[in-house]
Parts: C-alpha cells; structure tokens; sequence
C-alpha cells in the first residue's frame, strides 16, 4: 500500500560547516522522497546550524522507519548532527492546565474539536472545580486538584503523575494562576508551554489592565513561553500585539488582551506539536509558516 499521504519531519542542527543542507536533501532525493517545506537557519554567534524538512514518499514504496534511521544516522554523524524524525499523521498528548478564565482553554478546545490542531486531550488539571461541565462536555477527564502553600508538594506529585499517566508530550498552561515550583519546571523543561499578557511599560501585580489603562498604555499583547525557573523568563516561542488609544477602558483592554492570548497561545502549541521550534541556549529557533 501506498505511503504517499503521509508526511514525515526531520530536524536537525548541528555544529555550522559546509555541507550541512546538502547532507538531509541529498539522502531525502536518493531515498525517492519529495520535501514538501524546507527551512534552514544558520546562527553566525554561535556558529550553529538548525533545519527542519517535511517530506513524503514519491514511490509506492512503503516508509521504512528502521532503515531511514540507520542509513541517515551514517551521514549525519560525519557532522555531528542531532536529529529527530516525527510523523505528521501523530497526534500529540496535551495536558492542559487551567484555572478559573476560560477563554485560552475554550480557544484550545475549539480547535481540538474542529481538528483545526491535530491533538489528543488526555486531560484538564485544576486548582478550581468552575470549568469542569466544559470539560465533560468535550468528553475530557478533568480533575480538581485544589492548592494551597501547605499542600503544593502534594498537589504537585498528584499533577506529575497525571502528566506521567496520560503519556503527555505537551502540558500547556492556559491561565493556570499558580506558580510552579523550581522542581516542576525542571520536570516540565521545554515540555510546557505558559501565556501572560504583555503589556509595555510592564504591569506586575494585580489588575495589570486597570494599571495601564492609568498609564493610558497604547499597545496590548500576550506571550507565550516554555515554562522555566524564572517566572513569566522562559524561552519566548510566540507574541502577539495589537494598538489601543485613549477609548479603551479597562474592560476593553482586557477583552484585547484575552482575544491576543487565544491567538498566540494556540501559535505556539502549534509550533510545538508541528516540530518548528529548536531550544537555543535560552531562547528559541521558530521556523513557524
């Protein structure tokens, strides 16, 4: 039976040298296969190179995993290089974390529903008992976990070995409002995924809109971010901004400001699960569409 429906992505980088492109497209054309997109950066700081390829069979030649692995692995340590190989056809297990707002978890769910993000929704994880009708009503598990500075330890293993349980390749924090610990970041490195607004000057605190609206801010936006030790620190992987001016009242802000979240969150889970993002030192290579 044919494989020319599916389509398959390596990413690689290595250290930079001549011959690093031609070294994945060459093997991909002997092999018979058609490279449907290509991106390919080189950082000269550094002196290291990233690519990612999405490619399909041409023949009627079944995808031969095992092969593919050995022979490319032969040419790709001549350069040092780090590669992976994922499948299109996958569908990545995502965790989602969440506490009382629901906008960033509605948008996620949405496109989950409609297929628009090509994922599987193991479970939802609260620190409140408000969104769990939504849950069931997408047929998701949802499971309270109330916190507390007495019970974070043990709140904290209770959502590890969920994530450990559901086989999660992706946890995502939809305005889930708690602060992880140092021990959980570290769990969750380049795992999981954090939204918060953005707004210029920075607005700390509470009522961050109100504080802007004071300030009479003229720029809203949100970013996404894996999670680190360092709050609200962690690699960048998506923004988004949109202008306001003076009519903006706080409420309105804030409806910018949730409308920015949805868009540059779900970007990134995108990113993410399509294999376009490389972790650089602490920031991140997006070969975004």
């Amino acid at each position: 039976m044919s494989d020319t429906s599916q389509t398959h992505i390596i990413t690689a980088h290595c250290p930079s040298q001549p011959g690093t492109v031609d070294v994945v497209t060459r093997y991909l054309y002997q092999q018979g296969f058609y490279i449907n997109e290509i991106h390919s950066f080189d950082d000269t700081d550094v002196n290291h190179f990233f690519i990612r390829i999405q490619f399909r069979p041409n023949n009627e030649q079944p995808f031969d995993l095992a092969l593919f692995e050995r022979e490319f692995n032969e040419r790709a340590s001549a350069f040092n290089m780090q590669w992976q190989l994922a499948s299109s056809a996958y569908k990545a297990k995502v965790v989602i974390m969440v506490s009382k707002h629901d906008h960033c978890l509605n948008d996620l769910l949405y496109r989950y529903r409609t297929g628009d993000l090509a994922i599987e929704i193991p479970a939802i994880i609260s620190n409140h008992p408000d969104l769990e009708a939504l849950a069931k009503w997408h047929g998701i598990p949802y499971y309270h976990l109330p916190i507390s500075k007495d019970t974070k330890p043990e709140q904290e293993a209770q959502v590890w070995q969920i994530i450990q349980d559901s086989k999660a390749d992706l946890v995502v924090l939809a305005r889930y409002m708690q602060v992880l610990s140092n021990e959980m970041c570290q769990k969750l490195s380049g795992k999981a995924i954090n939204i918060h607004h953005s707004l210029l000057p920075g607005f700390k605190g509470a009522r961050p809109y109100y504080q802007a609206y004071d300030r009479g801010v003229k720029l809203v936006g949100a970013t996404a971010h894996y999670v680190s030790d360092d709050l609200d620190e962690g690699p960048i992987i998506s923004q988004g901004v949109e202008t306001v001016d003076h009519s903006y009242y706080p409420k309105d802000l804030a409806a910018k400001g949730r409308d920015i979240e949805c868009l540059t969150l779900s970007r990134a889970v995108r990113c993410h699960i399509e294999h376009r993002i490389f972790l650089h030192q602490k920031k991140t290579v997006v070969f975004a569409k």
